[in-house]
């Protein structure tokens, strides 16, 4: 049975999809934010208009933090919180690819409880609640069980290989690479890749839903010090994220010098 908040989170993804389709591929007004923040849409403000209506209306006390809203300290007293990125990937939506994604996420003292990458122009839906496991499209996954990183197939941008990140030598791994963090999350949650990584300070609403997708599927979650991410922080980062099969964990750790 579905946990209250997933199904809530369920619910709105849906028709955050439906809102993303109406635009998708149709030239939709856009504009760079401020600040060298990235651009964003007409529809990730119609999305997340419609998420503050109806999650705010529906769990009043839980804080908000979103990526379109105005961060309100507020928040950082609040035992839960949503945590949304209304669309994850909005410069492969502007380009009217189908790597976009809605991610969405509680968090309850610190801890991500319910998630949902939902991406509607590729009809997959990863989901996941605390203790209940991950799934896409309703059926359980697991991550990949590849033992050597010599055999890793990676999501990654190329400047996260500099050796400067890795001194344990940077590892030997075939990389590849998608837009959506959230998405490179969840295909390493669904063992279609190895591992993920980037050393780049994160967003918590671009890794909130997909960390959760990824521990509760199997995977390893964790920074470049070897810890586990806390949410609803005052600054709103992760400091860097790598996930990847179980089996690669300690891997990974040797090359960082954790």
């Amino acid at each position: 049975m579905l946990d209250h908040d997933l199904k809530l989170l369920l619910d709105v993804a849906v028709d955050a999809g439906d809102i993303a389709l109406k635009y998708f591929q149709n030239d939709p007004k856009k504009w760079e934010k401020d600040d060298a923040q990235g651009p964003v849409t007409v529809a990730d403000l119609e999305i997340n208009a419609m998420l503050e209506t109806r999650l705010q209306a529906a769990r009043p006390d839980y804080g908000w933090l979103s990526e379109e809203s105005e961060d309100n300290s507020s928040r950082l007293a609040c035992e839960r919180v949503f945590i949304l990125d209304p669309i994850d990937g909005t410069r492969a939506f502007i380009q009217g690819h189908e790597n976009f994604a809605h991610s969405f996420a509680v968090a309850e003292k610190g801890i991500v409880t319910s998630a949902v990458v939902h991406m509607p122009a590729k009809n997959m839906t990863f989901t996941a609640s605390l203790g209940g496991g991950a799934k896409l499209n309703g059926e359980p996954i697991e991550p990949s069980t590849v033992t050597v990183l010599q055999d890793a197939e990676v999501l990654v941008a190329k400047p996260m290989m500099d050796a400067k990140f890795w001194p344990g030598g940077v590892p030997p791994v075939t990389q590849n690479f998608r837009s959506s963090l959230a998405y490179r999350l969840s295909l390493v949650a669904n063992g279609r890749f190895d591992a993920m990584f980037t050393f780049r300070p994160a967003w918590e609403w671009d890794v909130a839903a997909g960390d959760l997708i990824c521990t509760e599927a199997g995977a390893a979650v964790f920074d470049a010090k070897g810890r586990l991410p806390i949410y609803n922080s005052e600054g709103a980062k992760i400091p860097g994220m790598i996930a990847c099969g179980p089996n690669l964990r300690a891997p990974f750790l040797k090359h960082l010098a954790v």
